[in-house]
C-alpha cells in the first residue's frame, strides 16, 4: 500500500516543475568539476562549479545526471558523470591504501568500456569527443589540472568547449541511457512480475536510498531491505523475495525524495522524533497548510508568505466555528490524503505509521481533535505578554509536555497521538499518565498539559464524565459537582493566597512543595494546607481576607462526595483536579475584580 501510493505520487510530482522530478534512469547529483574538452576530445581544462545559497555560502551545484541507483561493493560507473577514480583514474585518498592503484585503474577502465558500448548504439558529437577524450588521457596528468586531494570522492561532468548544456543533458543520450538501464541494469538479477505494477519487469535487487529522515544516515537509508538468512524463502535473496520492478522502485523512492527534499517543506514535519510526510493525489490548499498546523518549523519564506498565511488563517478560522477546515479552503472532500510516519533503524527506515484517508475526513478529524483540547489560554496574545499561548496546540508541543527534553520523548506515543487524531479514536492512555509524571516533577500545568488531560477526559472517559454529570467545559465551571475538581480549585486559591500575603514576591509556593502529593492523596494534605492558609489570611487586608473566604466557601459549597477530602485520587480524578487548578487560576489571574492585597 504505501509503495503503491508512492508509485502513484510520482506521476503527479513529475508533472509540476516546482518538484524537479528525476526521469527514470537519473539522480539528483552535487557536482563539484566540470572537464571541459574540445570537439575532437582535447583537454582544455578542468575548472570548478559552485553557487551561492540564499545566505550567501557556497555549495555545491546539483543535477539531475543519470544514475545506477544504490552502488554497491562493486560499484559501477555512471554515464558522463562520476568521481575522480572513474572519471580520471586518480584519487588520492584511495590510492592512499594498499591496492589502491589496482582498483581505481580497474573503475577507470570499466568506465571507459561503458561509453564505448553506448557509442556503438547512439553516436553523437559530444560522446565521440568524450571517447577520444577518455582514450588518451593518462591518469597521471590529473594532478596537472586539479588539486586531487579536494577532488577526491567529489563528482565530474564533461562540456564540449563553446556549448551552453553539458554532455549529460543532451537527449539522445539521455534516451540511450534509459534504454541501457531498462533494458540490462546490473542491479537486476532476474525477470518478474512487479509486485507495484503487476507487470513483467526487471527485478530491483537493490533499491535507492532515501534522504531527509531526521537520525538517518546523511547518505541515505533503505525503506526496502532484506539482508538476513531469515528474511529468504525459496532461494530467494535480498529483495527478491518481495519482488518489485526497477521502474516501480526507481517511481517511489524519487517521489518519496521529492516529499523529503529541503525545498519542500510543506510536505513534512519533525514530530516526537519521527519524520512525517503528507500529501494528497492532487494539489489541495489543505496540503499547503497541514504541515505547519502539525508543528513544522516555519522558514522565515513562510511566515512572510501572505497567501499561505492566508490559507492558514481560513484553516483556524474553520476550526473556530465548527466547520471543516478543508471545505473552508475549497478542497474536494473526497480526494485522497496519505500521511507517513519514518523513524531511523541503522542503514534503514522503520515505518511508524501509515494512514490514508480523504482530505474531508482528515480535515473534520481535526476540527474534533482540536474541540476536544480546547481549554482557555492562560497567556493570550497581548502588548504585556511575550509568550502567547497557541491557541491550537500541534502535535509536536503536545508530545514536548511528555519529557524533558524532545529526544526523551516516548518513541511509540507520537504515532499512536497521529493515529488517534487522524482516525478519530481514543487518545493514547500513556498520553494522560505521563502528562501527569511531568506535573509532578515539573510542578507546573501550562496550557497545553491542560488541554491534553482535558481532551483525554472527553474522548476516552466521556462514559465516567457522564455518570459524574461532568460537562468539561473550556473555562471555569464552577457547578461541576466532583470532588476532584474542586479540590484543585481550592489548592489553587489557596497558592493565590499564600502569594497575596507574601506581596506576590515568593519563589516557592505550595504548588513546588505540595501540588503532587495534593493530588494523589488529599486526605494526607489538604489539613495541613488548612492550616497554612489560616496563616496566610492573617497578613491580608480584611478586603482581600473577604474575597478568598468567600471564594472558599463556594467551593466548599460545590463538592458533594462523601468524602470531603478523598484518601486517594486515580488517574481520571488527578486529571480533573488539575483542570480544576488550571481553571481557577486563570479565573483568578483574569478577573476584573481588584487583585487582593497584603496589610
Amino acid at each position: 500500500m504505501i509503495l503503491q501510493a508512492l508509485d502513484s505520487l510520482y506521476d503527479r510530482l513529475a508533472a509540476d516543475e516546482s518538484y524537479d522530478i528525476a526521469e527514470d534512469g537519473f539522480a539528483p547529483m552535487k557536482i563539484s568539476y566540470v572537464i571541459v574538452i574540445d570537439i575532437n576530445g582535447d583537454l582544455k581544462s578542468i575548472d570548478p562549479l559552485e553557487e551561492r545559497d540564499a545566505n550567501g555560502k557556497s555549495r555545491q551545484v546539483s543535477m539531475l545526471c543519470p544514475s545506477v541507483g544504490k552502488r554497491t561493493i562493486r560499484p559501477d560507473p555512471i554515464f558522463l558523470a562520476d568521481k575522480s577514480d572513474y572519471v580520471l583514474g586518480r584519487n588520492l585518498l584511495d590510492e592512499a591504501k594498499a591496492k589502491g592503484s589496482s582498483k581505481i585503474q580497474n573503475r577507470h577502465e570499466r568506465f571507459k568500456k561503458l561509453h564505448i558500448d553506448i557509442a556503438s548504439n547512439c553516436s553523437t558529437p559530444e560522446l565521440t569527443a568524450l571517447n577520444k577524450f577518455l582514450s588518451s588521457w593518462k591518469p597521471r596528468s590529473a594532478a596537472e589540472f586539479v588539486d586531487l586531494e579536494k577532488a577526491s570522492g567529489a563528482n565530474f561532468v564533461f562540456k564540449i568547449e563553446g556549448e551552453e548544456r553539458y554532455i549529460h543533458e543532451v537527449l539522445e543520450l539521455r534516451i540511450a541511457w534509459q534504454n541501457k538501464v531498462g533494458g540490462n541494469s546490473s542491479t537486476a538479477s532476474e525477470k518478474g512480475f512487479c509486485l507495484i505494477s503487476g507487470k513483467q519487469n526487471n527485478i530491483a535487487k537493490l533499491h535507492y536510498a532515501i534522504k531527509g529522515v531526521v537520525g538517518a544516515q546523511s547518505s541515505g537509508a533503505a525503506l526496502v531491505s532484506f539482508n538476513q538468512d531469515a528474511f529468504t524463502s525459496y532461494g530467494k535473496e535480498q529483495n527478491l523475495n518481495a519482488p518489485v520492478g526497477e521502474t516501480a522502485a526507481f517511481r517511489y523512492a524519487t517521489a518519496l525524495n521529492a516529499l523529503l527534499s529541503p525545498a519542500q517543506r510543506k510536505h513534512r514535519a519533525l514530530i516526537g522524533g519521527d519524520t512525517v510526510v503528507f500529501w494528497t493525489e492532487k494539489p489541495t490548499m489543505i496540503e499547503d497548510v497541514f504541515a505547519l498546523a502539525a508543528g513544522a518549523d516555519s522558514s522565515e519564506d513562510e511566515l512572510e508568505d501572505k497567501a499561505l498565511q492566508d490559507k492558514l488563517s481560513r484553516f483556524y478560522d474553520a476550526v473556530r466555528q465548527g466547520g471543516n477546515p478543508a471545505e473552508s479552503l475549497g478542497d474536494e472532500p473526497t480526494t485522497p490524503f496519505y500521511i507517513l510516519g519514518l523513524a531511523p533503524n541503522a542503514a534503514r527506515l522503520a515505518v511508524r505509521y501509515f494512514h490514508r484517508s480523504s482530505v474531508g475526513e482528515i480535515g473534520a478529524n481535526l476540527a474534533r481533535h482540536f474541540a476536544d483540547i480546547g481549554i482557555v489560554r492562560m497567556w493570550e496574545p497581548g502588548p504585556k505578554v511575550r509568550h502567547p499561548d497557541s491557541e491550537f496546540p500541534t502535535f509536536r508541543q503536545l508530545l514536548r509536555q511528555t519529557a524533558r527534553e524532545a529526544k526523551e520523548i516516548p518513541p511509540l506515543l507520537a504515532g499512536a497521538l497521529m493515529r488517534s487524531v487522524f482516525a478519530n479514536s481514543k487518545y493514547p492512555e500513556a498520553l494522560a499518565s505521563t502528562v501527569l509524571r511531568r506535573i509532578s516533577i515539573e510542578r507546573d500545568i501550562n496550557h497545553p498539559k491542560a488541554a491534553i488531560l482535558k481532551g483525554w477526559l472527553v474522548r476516552n472517559h466521556a462514559d465516567w464524565l457522564k455518570k459524574h454529570s461532568i460537562t468539561m467545559k473550556q473555562a471555569l465551571d464552577k457547578d461541576t459537582p466532583h470532588a476532584a475538581y474542586q479540590l484543585g480549585r481550592l489548592f489553587a486559591a489557596y497558592e493565590q493566597a499564600q502569594r497575596a500575603a507574601n506581596e506576590y514576591k515568593l519563589e516557592r509556593t505550595i504548588k513546588e512543595t505540595m501540588f503532587s502529593a495534593a493530588s494523589a492523596t488529599p486526605l494526607a494534605v489538604f489539613s495541613r494546607l488548612d492550616r497554612m492558609n489560616k496563616h496566610h489570611l492573617a497578613k491580608l487586608s480584611p478586603g482581600s481576607k473577604k474575597f478568598f473566604n468567600d471564594l472558599y466557601e463556594e467551593i466548599h459549597q460545590k463538592i458533594v462526595s462523601p468524602e470531603f477530602y478523598p484518601s486517594v485520587l486515580d488517574v481520571k480524578q488527578q486529571s480533573l483536579f488539575c483542570i480544576g487548578y488550571y481553571h481557577q487560576m486563570h479565573a483568578l489571574k483574569n478577573k476584573t475584580t481588584t487583585e487582593p492585597q497584603s496589610k
